[in-house]
Order: structure tokens, then sequence, then C-alpha cells
């Protein structure tokens, strides 16, 4: 077994088919990269607790062509006064005649467990750990399970039928800002703060604006609500002067008319003028606006929520 030089983390999704595409491109934004598998190994280090899909994150501190050259190194882990406990992550690669099943799996955890530096145990231990099979080879290291604080956000004591789900926007505020450090963004039509919450609940500096002063009022009691703190305030798009990293814009859904186009058209020019990135959730393709106004598509997905299918469209 050869202990890791360059930090790696592995991690696991879980996500039903109508949140595939919409999952692929959340993935796709963090590492670059996107997977059928439901697991990926990546060198970027992502809070498995921020994204809606994610079950959890193994730190990988050493990897090995068998399990016995994990068990032979379980010396090394944990520390003595400290409890531990090693899960085998059920979601892995192995398929099929190479599936590994319960018995065996329970086997894993209770031999690396018991070599290893400390107490073993399985219900409140002071360091989770985790050894998963991946790519025909196994990997070993804390385990960080995702907790789903999306979740929490669901009720809200302000809400539109039409907003974005809870789980949808928190997926759009990870497309639109993966990595936050030194990241600043905007949500022009911020309706009630849907976004927002999710944005702001992730450490994503973010302010919302919208043309409608009472939603402004139901997005900033929102925030409040969830003991977030957010800058909220009454503008239309183009009396915006400052500058932002990115724009998300779930386009209002009175817009989505051939009379409505001059008002897509004037937020989806000044959403370019003030963002050098631009995410957009549409009920309808268009791409030749997009372009119209000089925004190029860099990825795209889709989502259904009940009769409303969503396109979401990252432009740069």
């Amino acid at each position: 077994m050869n202990n890791s030089r360059q930090s790696a983390f592995i991690y696991t999704y879980a996500y039903n088919e109508a949140e595939r595409s919409l999952c692929h491109l959340e993935m796709r934004s963090f590492f670059d990269i996107d997977t059928e598998m439901k697991i990926l190994k990546s060198p970027v280090k992502i809070d498995p607790s921020r994204s809606p899909f994610m079950k959890g994150r193994l730190e990988v501190l050493a990897e090995g062509d068998t399990v016995k050259e994990i068990i032979a190194q379980a010396q090394n882990f944990g520390s003595e006064g400290e409890t531990n406990k090693v899960i085998f992550l059920k979601i892995n690669d192995r398929q099929g005649i190479d599936k590994i099943e319960n018995a065996e799996r329970l086997h894993i955890e209770r031999t690396i467990g018991s070599e290893m530096q400390g107490d073993f145990d399985l219900h409140h231990p002071d360091q989770l750990f985790a050894v998963v099979p991946f790519g025909d080879r196994w990997y070993f290291g804390l385990y960080t399970k995702s907790e789903p604080i999306w979740f929490n956000h669901i009720k809200k004591p302000r809400e539109y039928s039409t907003a974005l789900s809870t789980r949808v926007a928190r997926a759009v505020a990870n497309i639109a800002v993966p990595h936050p450090k030194g990241v600043s963004a905007i949500d022009p039509c911020c309706g009630i703060g849907t976004v927002l919450v999710e944005a702001l609940s992730m450490g994503i500096d973010i302010v919302g604006r919208d043309i409608n002063p009472l939603v402004c009022e139901g997005s900033r009691e929102n925030i409040a609500y969830f003991g977030l703190n957010g800058d909220v305030r009454k503008s239309a798009i183009q009396d915006i002067g400052e500058m932002y990293d990115v724009a998300i814009i779930d386009l209002p859904y009175n817009l989505y008319t051939n009379a409505s186009w001059e008002e897509q058209f004037t937020i989806l020019k000044h959403a370019r003028r003030i963002a050098q990135k631009v995410v957009i959730v549409t009920i309808e393709s268009m791409d030749d606006r997009l372009e119209t106004v000089g925004l190029h598509i860099k990825d795209r997905c889709i989502t259904k929520k009940q009769q409303f299918i969503r396109e979401i469209v990252v432009c740069e």
C-alpha cells in the first residue's frame, strides 16, 4: 500500500433519473468531470453537505492494490484514547460477479477497525473512517457524511408556487459559484430568496435585487428566518451599477410571452453587463436570444418540477 502524496477525495452520490442532468452539471462545476457510476475521485475538496446529491466524502489517507494492503497498514491510523468506526462504502464500482456482499463488507470493517489504534465504537465514535474499492484500487481514509442542510430550508415564511425547489436552488447556487472564495455574486431577480437562502447558507458572497418591493420584503424575511444575513434591495437590473463575478437569474414567469421579449432582452443584456458569468434558469429554449446579447453557452442541463421543465444554462 502507498500513502497518497497528493490530496485526494472520493465522493459518493445518490440521485434519481429526473435529477441526473442537474447533478451531473453540478459535478462538472465542482470537479470538471461527471460520471454515471455515482462515485468519483478528485483532488478538489468540497464539503459534501453543500450538494443535495452527495452522500459523503472520503479523504484518502492510504491506498493499495488489495484490501490486505489496507489492513496491513491500519495500525498507522487512529489515536490512543479516541474511538473509531470504519464503514465500507456501499456505493462503489464493484458490480455483477465482482460485487462485494454484506457479510464480506462487515468482515472488512471489523478487521480494519481491530487493527487501528484506539478503541472501536460502532455507535458514537470520535472519528469515522471509510474504505472503498474504486478503479482497481482500494482507498481508506477519514469519512465525512453529508448533512441535508437544504432540507431544513424547505418550509419558509414566504413561498411562491413557481419558485425553484430548495434542492434545485442549492444545486444552482453550486453551479454558479462552485468555489466561493473571493467570488462575488448577485441574484438580480431574487424573488422570495430561494437561491439566496441556499447560497448564503454555504458562505457564498451574494446579494439580491428585485423590482418588486413586496418580494424583497419576503426575501429578507426568509433569510432572517434561517438566521442568515443578506443584502436584499429593490432595484431594476438596469439600475445596478456594481460589477459581480457571477449573476444567477431565474427568469420571471410573466415574461414568457411574445410581447415580453423586450423585457427578457433587458434582463439578459444587463446581466451580461454586470457579471462575467451568468447562470440562467428558464422554462423555454433561448439560445438565440443569449447569443444576441453576447452570452456564450458553456454548459447546460434540464430539471423537472411538476409540470415545469426548466433549463439551467451556464454562460460567459
